[in-house]
């Protein structure tokens, strides 16, 4: 009896202890401010549904001239992807299609880009697609910048 709950207790503290490094990696991420809820989603299907699958919901951060994107659901202190402004070109954007309403947040964008000849899609919310055009069209001088 003594052991169940020795057992149970240690399963409850681990639990306790993986939510709390959970929401200290995302208080870590947005400490420097620059931050806003993005999925992403690599080589997108060229379906005409527009099939939710292979989204993944993350925080992208700018830091400099790149952003970083974090995956929500993960532990790892680094980013998973990291775009290079000059390396960002932007082939259109569009509304959520199908099963991408029910993958997506409720006012999410999509922007279809290509980054180092990989093609991506980014989705986010109208507030924060209009912040990323912005930082893309400041680049310094000389940059060369495709915003479609």
């Amino acid at each position: 009896m003594i052991l169940a709950f020795q057992v149970g207790f240690g399963i409850l503290a681990a639990a306790l202890l993986g939510l709390f490094v959970f929401g200290l990696r995302r208080r870590l991420i947005q400490r420097p401010g620059g931050t806003f809820d993005c999925s992403l989603r690599l080589a997108p299907a060229e379906d005409a549904e527009g099939g939710g699958k292979g989204w993944v919901y993350g925080v992208a951060r700018y830091s400099g001239d790149r952003v970083e994107w974090f995956r929500v659901f993960s532990y790892s202190p680094r980013p998973r992807r990291v775009l290079d402004r000059p390396a960002i070109e932007v082939l259109g954007r569009r509304d959520p299609q199908g099963s991408e309403e029910l993958a997506l947040l409720s006012d999410a964008v999509v922007l279809s880009c290509r980054h180092r000849g990989m093609s991506l899609e980014l989705a986010m919310s109208d507030d924060a697609l209009t912040g990323f055009l912005a930082w893309l069209e400041a680049a310094p001088p000389g940059q060369r910048v495709n915003v479609a």
